[in-house]
């Protein structure tokens, strides 16, 4: 099982770049063995066009090292935090990515303005809480993960319908079933940013989120028990 993850975790490490979702070193790409209670994760400060397969770190939900020569990304304790508090996501993927990292920036969600976002996240991409000098003292990455996981718990957001956030002053962060799934929802959050983005931009009033019985539409198209998008399994 871990060696399928392990390659698995690789791909999708090594679509990040492939989809201009991060450059140099500024992201990761992790997947859960919940089984074993272990996951895979990119090794820290590792450029894109040197990583293997046999870089990558297996570690347990503390975070410490179980498998792998390197350092774990710096991120882990994020990764671990939203394994431990979402029981049913597979993959995490947090990035710098361009047009999210800006609305991140400026502590802002991204609103739903159109049914490309509702096909993917049933409202909007909240933006999270800036962390405390305190949090950032006892533990920076693990209280990164916190805030998100608490902030939709406190808004009653399921993940699986909204797999994405941003954290304020930071970046994105985007999940799935696995790593696969969680880079695919990386790159649909970066377009929905790059389109709200623009539509503010030509408003020369303040936009409305779009309404929500077209929200609804087109998330149900999608996602849930009357799903009728695309091909019978």
């Amino acid at each position: 099982m871990l060696k399928e993850l392990r390659r698995q975790v690789y791909e999708a490490n090594m679509r990040l770049p492939a989809l201009h979702l991060v450059i140099f070193t500024w992201g990761n790409a992790s997947g859960i063995d919940r089984a074993k209670g272990q996951f895979v994760i990119k090794p820290s400060g590792v450029p894109y066009e040197q990583l293997t397969a046999d870089d990558l770190v297996v570690v347990d939900m503390d975070g410490k090292v179980a498998h792998g020569k390197k350092n774990p990304s710096s991120d882990t304790p994020t990764h671990a935090a939203l394994y431990r508090r979402f029981q049913d996501i597979g993959g995490i993927v947090h990035t710098h990515s361009r047009w999210a990292t800006i609305w991140a920036q400026a502590g802002r969600p991204i609103p739903a303005y159109g049914t490309t976002h509702a096909d993917y996240f049933h409202g909007e991409v909240p933006c999270v809480r800036t962390l405390t000098p305190q949090e950032v003292q006892d533990g920076y990455e693990l209280a990164s993960g916190a805030v998100i996981a608490d902030y939709f718990e406190q808004q009653g957001i399921n993940p699986a319908h909204v797999p994405a956030a941003l954290l304020a002053h930071h970046g994105p962060f985007a999940w799935g079933k696995d790593a696969l799934e969680a880079v695919y929802h990386a790159g649909v959050l970066e377009e929905v940013a790059m389109m709200a983005f623009h539509t503010e931009l030509l408003q020369h009033a303040p936009m409305s989120a779009m309404p929500a019985h077209i929200l609804d539409k087109h998330f149900e198209r999608k996602h849930g028990a009357h799903a009728y998008y695309g091909q019978k399994a």
